[in-house]
């Protein structure tokens, strides 16, 4: 583990080494010399070093490959059944099917660019993509498409989750296998409940399994959203390494340093993570007057270590954060988005804005009965952290120019995978969003935040034909979000229970 934090460049310790090699010369040549020949390289050294340590390491950080589609097994197949295909890692594959042509015919059809809900407006895929989408009186369904008529449903973009945790559990003892079960499933329910793009913020102890779920789905291996990972996370430690009681190399990785961050950085993007996660706050308390104190962590150079040395990567950062100075230094180190901060404020909001930062609040998760519980305890039932969240978001909520993401914190223990539609109603009910802002923020404001805004997020010709299906208008009810009963992902269909609407 210590070594994985020592990527400081050697330059200093060559020309050190060096410069003892003309000591010995002048020394024999020159003996009047000597000391002041060593005195010049040992302060030549020192400034060397001085200055290797304040810049960022340069070495070429090397990602790995994109997992590439399954391709079919060259040569002549002597085996049993239908030539089969072949992923990354050599293991075969049934042939994948790709989907022909469908026609969707929409009742109702939410336009998320604009939040209007379109009438009478037919859908038409081929393949993974959308080809086709406007009026009926307009769009042709090209003969022998199978047509599946929602003229009495609504359809809408396929829904992104920007906060998941498909691992529940912390791995102990370094078996994850079961874990890695656990996720699988719990990625198949998201996708059944309508989300078909996601965003997974640390993989709960369980190292980079994360990304092996990701490439498993990118590759046709299991159905499942779409997904950028975060990995093992970045946390901060006050206590020096000890080799006695090593940090478990499967959960958060601990960092001490400037360069320890920066170290961590590389690694977890060398390994794979689309984002990095970090935890500029730990927990909160109130004081006996009822003022909130929140614990800092990172100092502010490690911080801002972290956050330079992923965007030179081109990498984005995601914080974790509940209130106070850590959460001011999020936003001032320009983190990418700002997670749960219940106790944001005007000012850090107005800040956001300036610097085009994303509020993803999670508010279902931290407005459980556990937080109150919590509370309850340590106050003696004299102050609550709830009331406080809600009006943050109200407050972010009105706040002109800050783009809010909807994102679930789902992590299978208090919150199971696949209800994450509870986020969209929590978000209207408490957090003062309308019903049509709340489904662009799931939508095409998630897609912005990721990155992804010319592929996913609408129904537009030219992206994946990631589409869902509920049975009346959302913008009417939006608890209606919570019963999804149609799903599409990328002309695949994984659902479908409105099937006596279907028809060819």
């Amino acid at each position: 583990m210590r070594a994985r934090y020592g990527c400081r460049n050697h330059t200093a310790v060559s020309k050190n080494n060096n410069m003892s090699m003309n000591i010995r010369k002048c020394h024999i040549r020159q003996h009047k010399f000597f000391l002041f020949t060593i005195l010049s390289a040992l302060l030549g050294a020192t400034a060397v070093w001085a200055q290797d340590q304040s810049q960022p390491d340069q070495t070429p950080l090397i990602r790995p490959q994109p997992v590439q589609p399954p391709k079919a097994m060259s040569g002549k197949w002597r085996g049993a059944g239908v030539t089969p295909y072949v992923g990354s890692d050599g293991g075969v594959l049934q042939a994948p099917v790709m989907p022909g042509v469908t026609a969707i015919r929409a009742g109702r059809l939410f336009d998320s660019k604009t939040g209007q809900m379109l009438v009478n407006q037919v859908v038409i895929t081929s393949g993974e993509r959308i080809i086709e989408v406007g009026p009926s009186s307009e769009i042709k369904i090209p003969t022998g498409a199978q047509v599946i008529d929602f003229s009495r449903a609504t359809v809408l973009p396929g829904l992104i989750d920007a906060h998941t945790h498909m691992f529940n559990s912390r791995a102990r003892n370094g078996i994850t296998e079961k874990y890695m079960l656990i996720a699988v499933q719990n990625v198949q329910a998201d996708l059944r409940a309508g989300f078909t793009s996601a965003r997974d913020l640390s993989s709960h102890g369980n190292g980079y399994g994360d990304v092996a779920i990701r490439d498993a789905i990118n590759e046709g291996r299991i159905d499942g959203p779409r997904y950028q990972v975060s990995t093992r996370s970045i946390a901060w430690s006050s206590t020096p390494a000890n080799p006695a009681n090593p940090d478990n190399p499967l959960g958060e990785q601990m960092v001490r340093s400037e360069e320890d961050g920066r170290a961590a950085v590389r690694e977890q993007i060398s390994k794979g993570a689309d984002w990095i996660k970090v935890y500029p706050t730990g927990g909160y308390a109130f004081t006996a007057d009822g003022d909130l104190v929140y614990q800092l962590t990172y100092p502010m150079p490690v911080l801002q270590a972290i956050v330079d040395e992923a965007h030179l990567h081109g990498t984005k950062v995601a914080a974790h954060v509940f209130g106070g100075e850590g959460e001011k230094n999020a936003i001032i180190a320009g983190c990418d988005t700002i997670e749960h901060a219940m106790g944001l404020d005007q000012e850090q909001a107005d800040m956001m804005v300036q610097k085009g930062i994303y509020y993803d609040p999670t508010i279902v998760r931290y407005s459980e009965p556990s937080e109150d519980d919590s509370d309850a305890r340590n106050t003696g039932g004299k102050y609550r952290m709830i009331p406080i969240f809600y009006k943050a978001v109200t407050m972010a909520a009105n706040t002109k120019g800050l783009k809010i993401c909807v994102g679930s914190g789902v992590d299978g223990s208090t919150f199971p995978h696949g209800t994450q539609g509870l986020e969209l109603v929590a978000l209207v009910e408490h957090g003062g969003m309308s019903p049509a802002r709340v489904i662009q923020s799931a939508t095409i404001v998630n897609a912005e935040m990721m990155g992804w805004r010319d592929r996913v997020g609408s129904i537009d010709k030219g992206k994946y034909a990631d589409i869902i299906a509920v049975s009346d208008d959302p913008l009417a009810d939006i608890t209606e979000m919570q019963r999804v009963k149609f799903v599409m992902k990328g002309g695949k269909i994984i659902r479908n229970d409105m099937m006596q609407n279907a028809s060819k």
